[in-house]
């Protein structure tokens, strides 16, 4: 398996943190410069040039298709402009060191529903595992199913917890310091009699015989009552440090009993009422008054954390001021971490591998403050998290006072689509909020291992993503800046590629069946302007995904083509507003043959070998008019195969039998 990590390289740097630009930033802009130059000089050509006036109805797809994809390839590169590699200190290396004592606290929300007791078990136990002291660290199961078996093993796991040496270190260490305090407070009111005696003897004697003794103790009882806070007499200082030693009794009591630090958590839901999925359960631990901690890690059933999660993460959220020698909080709303999956089969089937986008891709959203949220693996400031969600409810509560009624739901992370991540990146950078890409894996989960399952998940990010577009354009959202826009729409326009790609799949088996062809001609003014700018296109492209494994980047493009039909299926199904619902995708393999939920790509990919087959029979009989067309179109239709073939044999892929 191949995993992405970032040593801590902690002694190879001054200061706490450091960020510099991705290793062939240079490199790859040039590149991009010629690239788009040499797309401009093509599109240019095509336009005046090469439409096919005698097929309009396939030559004015095609230049639409190639149009929507320059401009595409224009956002990617601005969108690859600025990679920042990041390094940062761990917590309790930076320098100056913050005390463990001042330590935020954190909830760690881990979110399921239905999933296998035995798989939330393992990301619970490992939450709990992580190195971060015990009572700032809070682990809620968000049991979304309200499940029995759920409910069952986290109060196992939760005594089993409290019998750890970790936390019945910590719980003698408390009842040690509340034994102190109790002693302490039964000398305190053994010394208040006398104190009151001596009191009344100073204040009554008159005439005293041991006159420096007198006035040892009047001078003592004076700077006794000068000392802050000041009081009248030494009694009322006692009262004043008896109701401090019970005030920190108690708080040492409820240390005790909060010493309890994995819980469950499984909200009502009234049947008729909308429940907003995801979203709305970790909301409802949000505003349920359950949960307290300053910051608030989400992590996916599946997702097991690595020791060392908070300490890697937590330092982006303080800033060192040197005027007054202390850490200030900064505007870092959240940061996210790499995700990656522990159970990916040998040649990735179903192209699970994201080093694409948690590489190049979030590091450049992360140089222009724009890193997405991904849902898991990332950790949020509370305090962000509910000023943004509540100023949301408040605007949606002027436009619906009904809403009010689902106030735990909406307020924090975005109800507003089934992408709630992305969307909640989106609001929080529009208030103000900065966000971080921190390209180390500190979690590694469970991916979809079936082809239905990929599937769903895929069709759920692509109608969420939609949904964000239609429902909070980024383009006229308030808040945010140019690049951010442009950032997000990027992402919003990239799923609407079905559609050029239905087409550049078309053109070819088109043309062997009828020799219509949508450019006018395929002679060498064709190749001077079309060669020169695939060439060089593909050339960025290498620049841009550098240090990845080709066969991964293969794999990502073959899924990018051979989805087409998912994000046709995407777009219809927003803008004609069907009803959409949140699918939690599957943790445990759906066995099956699924070539039924790739019956459109079969289509294609016979009809396209029909039409190979077709235009060689008519070579060897003699009747084939200009071969050398039929040629160029034989290439683009065995790429287009190969691109197609990756999700025909995910449909009939099986694991291997052991043994």
């Amino acid at each position: 398996m191949t995993s992405v990590s970032i040593n801590d390289n902690s002694s190879k740097f001054s200061g706490n943190s450091r960020s510099s630009l991705k290793k062939r930033t240079l490199l790859f802009r040039y590149l991009a410069e010629i690239n788009l130059i040499f797309g401009i000089w093509y599109l240019q050509w095509r336009i005046t040039h090469s439409i096919n006036f005698d097929a309009l109805w396939i030559s004015i797809p095609l230049l639409i298709a190639e149009i929507y994809s320059y401009f595409g390839g224009v956002m990617f590169v601005i969108g690859l402009w600025r990679p920042l590699v990041r390094q940062i200190k761990s917590l309790d290396q930076m320098i100056p060191s913050i005390p463990r004592s001042d330590w935020p606290t954190v909830d760690v929300f881990v979110t399921c529903y239905n999933e296998p007791p035995k798989i939330v078990e393992e990301t619970a136990k490992a939450a709990l595992a992580m190195d971060y002291p015990p009572t700032k660290l809070r682990v809620y199961v968000l049991d979304d199913g309200n499940s029995a078996d759920i409910r069952a093993m986290t109060e196992r796991l939760c005594i089993e917890d409290l019998q750890s040496p970790q936390l019945q270190q910590e719980a003698e260490r408390i009842d040690a310091e509340h034994s102190s305090l109790l002693e302490r407070l039964k000398q305190l009111e053994n010394l208040t009699p006398n104190t009151q005696a001596a009191e009344q003897w100073l204040q009554s004697s008159e005439s005293v015989v041991n006159q420096f003794a007198s006035e040892f103790v009047q001078s003592l009882r004076q700077f006794i009552l000068w000392l802050p806070p000041q009081h009248q007499s030494i009694s009322d200082r006692l009262t004043t440090e008896r109701k401090a030693l019970e005030a920190t009794i108690r708080k040492k009591e409820l240390e005790l009993v909060e010493l309890s630090r994995f819980r469950y958590i499984a909200r009502p839901k009234t049947p008729g009422v909308a429940h907003h999925a995801k979203a709305g359960n970790i909301n409802y631990a949000i505003f349920s008054g359950e949960t307290a901690g300053n910051f608030i890690v989400t992590l996916d059933a599946d997702h097991i954390p690595k020791p060392n999660f908070l300490k890697r993460v937590l330092p982006y959220f303080y800033t060192y001021n040197l005027s007054t020698g202390k850490y200030d909080q900064n505007q870092i709303a959240f940061v996210q971490t790499r995700q990656d999956f522990y159970n990916i089969p040998p040649g990735d089937p179903f192209g699970h591998r994201a080093n694409l986008f948690y590489g190049p891709l979030q590091q450049g959203k992360d140089g222009m403050n724009s890193a997405f949220y991904t849902g898991t693996n990332a950790i949020l400031r509370r305090e962000a998290l509910v000023s943004v969600g509540l100023q949301n409810f408040a605007d949606e509560f002027t436009k619906d006072e009904k809403r009010l009624d689902e106030f735990d739901l909406v307020g924090g992370v975005s109800s507003n689509s089934i992408t709630e991540d992305m969307n909640t990146a989106m609001r929080l950078h529009s208030a103000g909020w900065k966000s971080i890409y921190h390209n180390e894996l500190l979690a590694e989960g469970l991916a979809p291992d079936d082809l239905s399952s990929t599937l769903k998940q895929r069709l759920r990010w692509a109608q969420g993503t939609i949904q964000v577009l239609v429902r909070e354009n980024p383009l006229t959202k308030s808040g945010l800046m140019f690049w951010q826009r442009l950032q997000y729409f990027q992402t919003m326009y990239s799923y609407f590629s079905g559609f050029a790609t239905l087409v550049f799949i078309s053109c070819p088996i088109i043309y062997f069946f009828t020799d219509i062809v949508p450019v006018q001609t395929y002679g060498s003014d064709f190749a001077i302007h079309f060669f020169p700018a695939f060439i060089i296109n593909r050339l960025t492209f290498i620049a841009a995904t550098w240090g990845i494994p080709a066969r991964e980047v293969w794999r990502s493009e073959q899924y990018a083509i051979a989805l087409f039909p998912l994000l046709i299926q995407a777009v219809w199904s927003v803008f004609t507003k069907q009803k959409i619902n949140f699918q939690v995708t599957p943790k445990q393999r759906q066995s099956g043959i699924y070539l039924r939920l790739v019956w459109p790509q079969l289509v294609v990919f016979a009809l396209t070998i029909l039409g190979i087959l077709w235009s060689l029979y008519r070579f060897a009989t003699g009747h084939l008019n200009n071969p050398l067309v039929h040629l160029l179109n034989g290439v683009w239709a065995i790429y287009n195969l190969l691109l197609l073939w990756a999700i025909i044999r995910a449909s009939v892929w099986q694991p291997l039998k052991e043994g």
